[in-house]
């Protein structure tokens, strides 16, 4: 008797399902137990609940946003996020206080769609964003005695607080990891993030020619990213890691024309000498330790693609060699230009519009339903309007579920706990869960509701489990329906916007490898085009996970319109940028390209005409 095949599960059921799996950050949930519960407790024995609860409410945040990587990038990613919560609960606080009800919904209306435009800049942004119009909730809805300016100083103290230690700490290393002399601990995390770089170049040598390269590529692409932003944040110590840092900077930048190789190698099938993954074995290792990676092992020479690892290595081994001090690494930034024309665009403004609906409706509703503490209402609005958390039915579901389950268990813990002890404890045991909590959003949502219904009990508001459970459905009915209006314009906007961006970036890689083939490849022509394929890289990495979100959504009109083979079209400008690596690799050894390259593009180009608007130009054929 055969078994019966196992029908699959809808993408977005799937989703609402699956749990990221990530090592436990145990630095993150000490971080969580030592901020907002002892910033309340201290709030609470000087007679401030209000305060405590500001503050609270911004290591809270904080800690969402405390994600594994280096010190540096953790000031942007915690910061930026927590000025714009202040900014929210200030501007809440006095449209609250000012403001009729028609008016301040039409306010926050407002500040809906300009934060919602926001978001569409990227994943901080989109941080920001929330937080924004979440505190903006809580200022308007939730009458605390204390006047606006002091409760947005309260929220980043909370958050400056959380971000303190997060810069305070040192990280763990292997026992048996030794440190060079000069090389600091406390950039564990970043030399981490760039020695997985290397670790992820020998797994793609170690794939080529086997139907694992393009996994292994993706995996490599989302390794350099990483590294990238470990390593784009302010300098911390101006001095005396000086030295180290620009050391570091030397190595990543030694690991682009590797990639470069390996990915030439992957493209053209051929497989990769075994000793040459052992060498960057052996440079991972040696970044790791901020060492040296002792000899290395010669590589072969036989084709184009191996000629440029064996160059490539030498380079690399001479980097590690003389200490790497070199000058900081400079990478292509998003300027405000471009930051403004994304939130301007067709994906910006159809967020703009969707958060803006959402947002306006729920504070509407909320409003008529209650006089006082009606923010809740609103506040799960914004993060359920968000696409970047998934699809929009799995959102709704997880959120659903995560306010009945941690509603439940704060009103058993409450039942048990002495006031306000218990409180202050409940919010120590939830905010050390939260980096624990953020593998799914239900899982966050549930330790999210304890903390946040422990904080306004303590801040003076009566036990309302009950309520915000219904206030949740009630929220969730909202932006099932506005996440499913057509709005005016092509649907599918985001998906758009950032298939233009990934095009643009990858028709600009193609342009500098083929526009002048007879061009020097001199060391700064070869460096602009490793930054323009890591650009091309990064967006198409963006626009894939924005196209394969939107295939999870169900089959309407609101979301199918205009995303249509999208997926396929991320897929072919992938394809496309490895064989212009693959064409930049056979140029600078010959200076001119195989039939096999020729073809190659011609027949993605054509491809890519056919499936995608706007695609790169074939015309940049005719000069190559």
């Amino acid at each position: 008797m055969t078994a019966r095949p196992r029908t699959p599960l809808p993408p977005w059921l799937a989703h609402a399902l699956a749990t990221r799996r990530e090592p436990v950050p145990w630095g993150a949930v000490a971080r969580g137990a030592c901020a907002a519960g002892p910033l309340l407790a201290a709030a609470l024995a000087a007679g401030r609940p209000a305060a405590g609860v500001a503050a609270a409410l911004g290591a809270m945040f904080a800690g969402i946003n405390d994600r594994p990587g280096g010190r540096r990038a953790s000031v942007h990613r915690l910061g930026t996020p927590a000025v714009a919560g202040a900014a929210g609960l200030a501007a809440g606080t006095v449209a609250g206080d000012g403001l009729a009800a028609v008016a301040l919904t039409v306010v926050l209306a407002l500040l809906g769609l300009v934060a919602g435009a926001v978001s569409a800049v990227g994943p901080v942004a989109s941080a920001a964003g929330t937080q924004l119009l979440v505190m903006c909730a809580v200022g308007a809805g939730s009458p605390l005695p204390a006047p606006a300016w002091q409760r947005a100083l309260c929220y980043l103290l909370g958050a400056g607080w959380l971000l303190a230690l997060r810069l305070a700490a040192r990280p763990a290393r292997r026992a048996d990891a030794p440190r060079a002399p000069g090389a600091p601990r406390a950039a564990a995390a970043e030399r981490s993030a760039v020695g997985a770089v290397y670790e992820g170049i020998a797994a793609l040598l170690e794939a080529t020619g086997t139907p694992h390269a393009t996994t292994r590529r993706t995996a490599l692409t989302a390794a350099l990213d990483h590294a990238q932003d470990a390593l784009g944040g302010p300098r911390l110590r101006s001095h005396a890691a000086s030295a180290a840092e620009r050391r570091l900077h030397a190595r990543y930048a030694a690991a682009l024309p590797l990639a470069e190789a390996a990915t030439a190698l992957a493209w053209a099938g051929d497989t990769a000498p075994a000793r040459a993954a052992r060498a960057l074995r052996l440079l991972a290792a040696a970044v790791r330790e901020g060492g040296h990676p002792g000899p290395l092992p010669a590589p072969e020479r036989a084709t184009p693609e191996l000629r440029r690892l064996d160059e490539a290595l030498l380079q690399a081994a001479l980097t590690f060699d003389r200490g790497g001090d070199g000058s900081r690494l400079h990478t292509r930034r998003r300027g405000p230009a471009a930051a403004a024309r994304t939130a301007l665009g067709a994906g910006g403004r159809e967020y703009g519009l969707r958060v803006a609906l959402g947002f306006g409706t729920a504070s509407a509703v909320a409003q008529a339903l209650h006089h006082t503490h009606w923010y809740w209402l609103p506040a799960t609005a914004v993060f359920l309007v968000k696409p970047d958390l998934g699809p929009l039915v799995s959102r709704v579901l997880c959120r659903a579920a995560g306010t009945v389950l941690g509603a439940a268990l704060f009103a058993a813990a409450a039942a048990l706990l002495p006031a306000p002890g218990g409180q202050v404890a409940l919010v120590v045991a939830a905010a050390a869960l939260i980096p624990l909590a953020t593998r799914h959003f239900a899982a966050q949502t549930a330790v999210v509701t304890v903390l946040v219904l422990a904080l306004m009990v303590a801040g003076g508001e009566p036990p309302a489990a009950v309520a915000r459970i219904g206030e949740t459905l009630l929220a969730c009915g909202i932006v099932l329906l506005v996440g499913h209006l057509p709005l005016p314009g092509r649907a599918g906007g985001r998906v758009r916007a950032q298939l233009a961006d990934a095009t643009r970036a990858a028709e600009a890689y193609l342009a500098h490898v083929l526009d002048t083939p007879d061009a020097p490849r001199t060391p700064h022509h070869r460096a602009v085009g490793w930054t323009l394929r890591r650009e091309a890289y990064r967006t198409l990495a963006q626009a894939r996970a924005a196209a394969s979100l939107a295939a999870a959504e169900l089959p309407l009109p609101a979301h199918t319109r205009g995303t249509a083979g999208a997926g396929r079209a991320a897929v072919l400008l992938e394809e496309l940028v490895d064989t212009v690596t693959a064409c930049a690799v056979q140029l600078d050894d010959t200076g001119r390209l195989t039939t096999r390259h020729t073809r190659r593009l011609s027949a993605l180009l054509e491809e890519l005409a056919a499936t995608h608007r706007p695609a790169p130009r074939p015309a940049l054929l005719l000069t190559g």
